[in-house]
């Protein structure tokens, strides 16, 4: 996580953590934040000894299953953070981590560029008696540096495989030898040959090797992904692992984050200063408002922007919530015509996405203005709701020379934001992913059903309109059909078992008949999915009598929409959203 940092800061963010009671002992993040560069060097500023040990830290290399890691591992009330698997010695070091995790990754590790961790690593992690697990490529590379042989595979293992297990010690403790599970494999590489000390814990029924440990160095290797649920017994074998081989102990808690949260937020803004929080109407934003509300109270002021990209009634609703639920002060602003006349003619969605980060804050700043004005004292802050999973999707692909995180999209909050910023950013929410904010929320009483909102993307719907959101009437009829979905959603009693639902504008017209009429008229599409912190998703499986009443009741209500399809695609290969 600390890689995506950027070099030649200008804007300072502390993070802090407590572990363990009794004892209390915090991890204190310190570092400084310019939050439009992309550029990804590591800027960390430490304190070693006040880093609690109790850290399980990933490098990544760039799997797509790494964030699972960190999430699975958070789940075990454990603290994880995942940085880029090529970091300076110094930058592992200054975190000072019981547990080093090496992730899996595209790359081979006979490939002359395939990235490795820094030199010294391995004698650094035997000196301070740091345990080393590597997940598949991450195995490939501790067999390799560590003087054994890694080769093309005869036969390549990919999808579920059995392996059974040849050593009932060390990671495999809890079996028994000759005990078989089922995993998920995905390598062409394998290792043929371990190092001096190291002994083969479990082979596929291919007879390769599946697992390794080497318990005196403390290194370990599996040749699977254990994080993935295509790995049943996975999890089981994690646990294990960080409780009863490396002995680490839980103390990552929703509570703790909260009370250390809201001490840093005000050690941080000055007893004079004032804040700004820009709203959304979503769990993150509001969550986070409220978290800052309770550090620093009347001092933060917060502001909903209508940038006429919301859904049916949003700004009606959402102000309602603030005012009679959540006891927020809001000031709301019609922004929809500045929005609108930049977009005009935009397609390409990271364009849109930046012009509607340059626009949030340059009406921060007016809004900002405004409140000097009127104080006499110009706040200097702006709260945002960013997640992890936002940061680790608006990074630079691996072997770009960046970083070790591929751009999937710039988020508006990370990715998205002017150089020339006059606010400095709190986010404190920024190494939490969504169900974690979701568990803070109702430690902060917001209300469950706020909480339980679907996730809105911060540009709104200039990503659900493919194309340019100001031709014809995109936005009005994707309006009115996202509605028809939703509410078919909650009145099936189906909405809280999914993530995310939402109906796509599709810049293409097909062919119908209506009214005995043929028809040239707009293509809607519905995308609805599963998930648990929005890294991965699976698509939600309607009944069919569902879809069909659906789409009669659009193409029926609807004018200008002949024709609805449903996304069926998961993420990966897919994202959520359509742009």
């Amino acid at each position: 996580w600390a890689s995506h940092i950027p070099a030649k800061p200008s804007k300072t963010l502390i993070l802090s953590f407590p572990f363990h009671k009794p004892q209390r002992q915090k991890l204190s993040i310190q570092f400084s934040l310019k939050p439009n560069t992309a550029t990804t060097t590591t800027t960390t500023n430490m304190d070693p000894k006040s880093v609690q040990s109790e850290l399980v830290l990933i490098l990544d290399y760039g799997s797509q299953y790494t964030h699972l890691i960190t999430r699975r591992i958070r789940s075990l009330s454990v603290f994880s953070l995942c940085i880029s698997g090529t970091s300076s010695l110094h930058s592992i070091t200054d975190l000072n981590p019981r547990v080093v995790i090496l992730s899996g990754g595209p790359h081979s590790v006979h490939s002359p560029d395939s990235p490795t961790f820094p030199p010294g690593f391995v004698e650094w992690a035997e000196a301070h008696g740091v345990y080393v697990l590597g997940i598949c490529y991450g195995f490939q590379l501790i067999v390799q540096r560590l003087g054994g042989e890694v080769r093309v595979g005869e036969k390549q293992e990919y999808g579920r495989m059995d392996i059974v297990v040849e050593s009932d010690s060390g990671i495999y403790g809890n079996r028994c030898e000759g005990d078989r599970q089922v995993v998920w494999m995905s390598h062409g590489d394998e290792a043929v040959s371990l190092p001096e000390g190291f002994r083969v814990a479990a082979r596929s029924h291919q007879g390769s090797v599946a697992a390794a440990e080497c318990k005196e160095r403390r290194f370990f290797g599996l040749q699977y992904h254990p994080e993935v649920t295509h790995s049943p017994e996975g999890m089981d074998t994690l646990r294990y692992f960080l409780f009863d081989v490396c002995g680490v102990s839980k103390g990552w808690n929703m509570e703790d984050v909260m009370e250390e949260e809201i001490k840093v937020i005000k050690d941080m803004v000055g007893p004079r200063d004032h804040v700004i929080c820009a709203l959304s109407g979503g769990v993150d934003s509001t969550v986070a408002a409220t978290l800052v509300h309770q550090a620093i109270g009347d001092r933060l002021h917060c502001v909903f922007v209508d940038n006429g990209l919301l859904r049916y009634k949003e700004r009606e609703r959402v102000m309602d919530t603030f005012d009679k639920d959540l006891h927020l002060p809001v000031t709301c602003v019609d922004a929809s015509e500045r929005f609108l006349s930049e977009l005009k003619g935009v397609v390409d969605p990271e364009a849109k996405r930046k012009i509607i980060g340059k626009e949030f804050i340059s009406i921060f700043d007016d809004f900002a203005q405004d409140l000097e004005d009127k104080l006499g004292k110009k706040p200097a802050y702006l709260v945002q709701g960013t997640l992890y999973p936002d940061v680790i999707e608006s990074c630079p692909p691996p072997g770009s020379g960046r970083t070790h995180s591929h751009t999937i999209k710039s988020h508006h909050n990370v990715g998205g934001l002017p150089k020339d910023m006059k606010l400095k950013l709190i986010e404190p929410l920024k190494l939490l992913f969504k169900d974690e904010v979701r568990q803070l929320g109702r430690i902060l009483k917001v209300p469950e059903a706020f909480l339980k909102r679907h996730p809105f993307p911060g540009p709104g719907l200039a990503v659900r309109v493919l194309g340019d959101v100001t031709e014809g009437n995109a936005l009005d009829i994707l309006r009115q059909v996202d509605e028809i979905f939703i509410q078919s959603i909650k009145e099936a009693g189906i909405y809280d078992s999914i993530w995310q639902a939402f109906a796509v504008f599709l810049p293409v017209r097909s062919v119908g008949v209506q009214g005995d009429q043929r028809t040239h008229s707009h293509v809607v599409a519905l995308r609805a999915v599963t998930s648990q912190d929005g890294m991965t998703a699976d698509w939600y499986y309607f009944a069919h009598k569902f879809l069909d009443d659906v789409a009669r009741k659009i193409c029926n209500s609807v004018r200008g929409v002949n024709r609805v399809v449903q996304d069926i695609t998961s993420k990966p290969p897919s994202t959520i959203e359509w742009e």
